[in-house]
């Protein structure tokens, strides 16, 4: 599903993209859902039906039990905006929101799904930032279930059944390169796991990919790097905090 918001100016000199789990938020939201659960662990039969690459059907299931032990959407809202941002990612924020308005169009790419984000990003006051959101839909039923599904299909092998961010990426930004007739100056992906790695990889040399240090997404681009030279191109600037990715924003904007 994708978020819209108003129509966005075309003279964004900048392309922001960020992830959420463990990128913008410092858990993983699906696992921090299951607190919800009764002595806040699943079952062991739910969690033996999980299947490489089919995430999406997994979590379908334990939103499914949640709601069968009595769970509700105020209960899952409430551990959703319990979740702590990761560190500096709100001064991150911050400082794109006080950025003149021709700067940044930030766009959030994501295997969560909508509600879990939407009850985050409202919480800590910053959904007005991103001006679209790319996530799997979640929607309450009648019986008060939260029912997932999948974002789109893709054949990409790298990535889950249910999303391909690369797809993702690749697609929203040449839709947005025709609809501003120009390209960004530059393109920017925020990440963490093994998921942001497919979408960096179509970052150009003047892009920057800002993996967070020493998760997947940093050692797959490591191990790319040393296999095979010249793969990867985008800058690769590590972070800790979002005062890191400050830091090398401030310096290309000035440029």
């Amino acid at each position: 599903m994708a978020s819209h918001s108003a129509s966005i100016s075309p003279n964004k000199r900048f392309l922001i993209f960020f992830d959420f789990d463990e990128t913008i938020v410092d858990e993983t939201s699906d696992d921090i859902v299951v607190e919800a659960a009764p002595g806040q662990h699943l079952p062991g039969w739910l969690k033996d039906t999980y299947r490489s690459g089919r995430y999406n059907e997994y979590m379908q299931r334990v939103l499914a039990y949640l709601a069968e032990q009595g769970v509700t959407e105020s209960d899952l809202r409430s551990i959703m905006e319990k979740i702590p941002a990761s560190p500096g990612m709100l001064t991150l924020f911050q400082f794109l929101r006080t950025r003149p308005a021709h700067d940044f169009e930030v766009v959030l790419v994501s295997d969560a799904n909508t509600f879990f984000i939407e009850a985050w990003l409202r919480r800590a006051g910053v959904r007005q930032l991103f001006h679209r959101i790319f996530t799997n839909p979640a929607t309450f039923n009648k019986n008060g279930r939260l029912v997932l599904r999948p974002f789109h299909s893709h054949e990409c092998q790298r990535c889950p059944d249910n999303m391909c961010k690369q797809v993702v990426v690749r697609d929203y930004v040449a839709r947005r390169t025709q609809e501003r007739g120009r390209p960004y100056q530059r393109i920017f992906y925020v990440g963490d796991g093994a998921n942001d790695f497919c979408p960096a990889l179509s970052l150009g040399p003047r892009d920057v990919a800002f993996p967070r240090r020493d998760f997947p997404m940093h050692r797959l681009i490591t191990e790319t790097h040393e296999a095979m030279p010249g793969e990867f191109k985008a800058v690769t600037v590590p972070w800790v905090s979002g005062e890191d990715v400050i830091m090398r924003l401030r310096k290309l904007v000035a440029e």
